[in-house]
């Protein structure tokens, strides 16, 4: 999905929201054990239940990878489910915090975004930029694809190395700075936690057009308010990600039907913030 496509997406849906696949057995509804593939019934339940009021499904590796072979097979089943339920509807990311030596990072990409070698194609990826450009470019050889570079995140270890100055820049700053000759705001986006709200004006400073996705609103305590109040732009240019909040509102029959009452309250929020955004920019 290119960038115009996704804009259009979030302006025409009123939302920026991205519900995280964060999909836990141990915290899923006990009937769906009945079926065989419990983890897969209880993603397609929610996306049937939440679709149109979300842009973005984000499931994170770590959920499945733990269940070995079974695990992945989930997953395979929830990319291509997403794609062929709702084409051009949702954007998707495979939230697999990769970045390796070149080619190690080449069969990452590949993993990520060749359907006809893993049974899998996301719209994107996050990467951690750590080992430097020739771990991340091979993920930007897929047209039409994109990177999520991690920035600066909403954990409590954050601060261990991402605040580390030398001279006139902190470690984050470096990171958006250098990446930004990797790629383009057309293939490149930036993980921010929304728990570091206020440090968004800063990030705008580096990255004024780039999007951002902002893990951290709801269960982790981070405000919708604040993070629209200092990482909005005219083209919205966030992607917010909600995942424990909707999708374990609920562990009973009616799990599908809680998460999506959760998901409606967050994108009527966003839409509130959407048409004051559009209407500021329409008096400046």
């Amino acid at each position: 999905m290119d960038r115009s496509k996704l804009i259009e997406l979030i302006f025409s849906k009123k939302s920026f929201l991205c519900i995280g696949l964060d999909t836990d057995l141990s915290k899923i509804p006990a009937h769906l054990f009945e079926s065989d593939d419990p983890i897969f019934e209880f993603n397609r339940a929610i996306i049937d239940a939440t679709h149109d009021l979300a842009i973005a499904y984000k499931p994170n590796f770590a959920f499945y990878e733990c269940y070995g072979s079974v695990g992945w097979q989930s997953l395979t089943k929830t990319i291509q489910y997403l794609n062929s339920a709702y084409p051009g509807q949702l954007f998707t990311i495979a939230d697999a915090k990769r970045g390796d030596i070149g080619n190690t990072s080449q069969q990452y990409a590949r993993a990520m975004f060749d359907p006809s070698s893993s049974g899998m194609d996301f719209d994107a990826v996050t990467v951690a930029p750590y080992m430097g450009e020739d771990s991340v470019k091979p993920f930007l050889s897929y047209p039409g694809k994109w990177i999520i570079v991690l920035a600066l995140t909403s954990n409590k270890g954050a601060s261990d190395f991402q605040f580390f100055k030398d001279n006139n820049h902190r470690l984050f700053e470096k990171v958006l700075i250098n990446s930004q000759k990797w790629g383009s705001p057309e293939n490149t986006m930036y993980v921010v936690g929304a728990t570091q709200a206020e440090m968004l004006s800063d990030i705008r400073k580096i990255v004024s057009g780039h999007f951002l996705l902002v893990p951290g609103v709801g269960a982790q305590g981070g405000s919708l308010q604040e993070v629209a109040k200092y990482g909005l732009t005219k083209d919205c240019g966030l992607i917010v990600n909600s995942s424990r909040n909707i999708i374990y509102a609920s562990n009973g029959l009616d799990f599908a039907e809680k998460a999506r009452a959760e998901a409606a309250i967050m994108q009527q929020k966003m839409s509130g913030i959407l048409s004051y955004s559009v209407r500021q920019s329409k008096q400046d």
